[in-house]
């Protein structure tokens, strides 16, 4: 009995080291696989990364060359243009209600000196 236990021993001895390394080769095939995966994915990121950042560096000059443009004095004086303008007509359209109002108040009093 001790004879196949010491038998049995053995051989669950030796099972499990050729069960052991073909677990470990496995799980180096099975890394490598993954390694390659993984490493497909982080070169598509990689790729995808450049290219927002040619996008970004492009809008950022764009944004640069509008900031120059807005901070011109031309476009400052063609700004103060249209809101001078735009003062001008709403002074000329309150002049005109007042200048109604005025031959309004001009008439009643004719009237009443008449």
């Amino acid at each position: 009995m001790v004879k196949a236990m010491l038998e049995f021993s053995s051989k669950a001895l030796i099972l499990g080291r050729r069960v052991g390394s073909l677990y470990v080769r496995e799980l180096k095939e099975g890394s490598r696989s993954k390694v390659e995966e993984l490493k497909q994915e982080l070169k598509g990121q990689t790729d995808k990364h450049a290219e927002e950042k040619t996008t970004w560096k492009k809008e950022r000059e764009k944004w640069l060359e509008e900031k120059k443009r807005l901070g011109s004095w031309r476009v400052r004086c063609l700004d103060s243009k249209k809101k001078l303008n735009a003062k001008i007509t709403n002074l000329e359209t309150d002049f005109d209600e007042l200048k109604e109002k005025h031959d309004g108040l001009e008439s009643e009093l004719e009237d009443l000196k008449g």
